[in-house]
């Protein structure tokens, strides 16, 4: 074989591997799972796998008003976050930049195959709420969001109660860690409790 065209492919073929290799430096990373992506418009995506998340925690017709509004109606309320941001809090008691918790609501039902009595969860979904710590886009470092179906939503107002009652009675890092029973000690430990919280609670 020519030793010119020998080299002449050898080139061609390092020049294409270079290629590749530059191509795959300058793409941009895959965000980790869980990690809040917002469209043009700053409105949050649906996180459609939430469900393969770490689950904190479930309450049943739990209100922070006592208006009886939904009386008559059984609600169970999941708490799902990033695997990510649940190994960080366990290590630091507060948690990390673009941390995104989920708040699923469903129906509860006490009729039904062989159940005789309690409460168990149904295929209904009453609804699912985001809350996101993004510090370079929310005051305060949090905002909240309320999804309809799987369209991407917008941040509910500032003006609305949920800030405040977060700020005020939330355990650590403006979440509700008292009602997530794996992650309140971590925090009591670490002494990333919220004072005020501290104060209504006796700690």
């Amino acid at each position: 074989m020519d030793s010119r065209r020998k080299w002449g492919h050898a080139g061609a073929f390092a020049a294409f591997t270079l290629s590749v290799v530059a191509a795959c430096l300058g793409a941009s990373p895959e965000p980790p799972p869980g990690t809040p992506l917002y469209d043009a418009n700053g409105r949050l995506h649906f996180p459609g796998d939430y469900r393969e998340w770490v689950f904190l925690s479930s309450g049943l017709n739990m209100s922070y008003n006592p208006d009886p509004a939904m009386a008559g109606m059984d609600m169970f309320g999941n708490v799902f976050a990033p695997r990510a941001a649940y190994a960080a809090f366990k290590q630091t008691g507060v948690w990390p930049d673009k941390t995104m918790l989920i708040l699923e609501n469903r129906g509860g039902a006490t009729k039904g195959s062989i159940n005789k009595r309690g409460q168990f969860q149904t295929t209904q979904l009453m609804g699912v709420e985001a809350h996101v710590k993004d510090t370079a886009r929310f005051k305060g470092g949090w905002g909240f969001f309320g999804f309809d179906g799987e369209k991407a939503a917008s941040q509910i107002p500032y003006s609305a109660a949920c800030y405040s009652c977060h700020q005020a009675h939330a355990a650590a890092d403006t979440t509700f860690v008292q009602f997530y029973p794996t992650l309140l000690p971590v925090a009591t430990k670490l002494g990333t409790l919220n004072p005020a919280y501290a104060a209504e609670s006796g700690k």
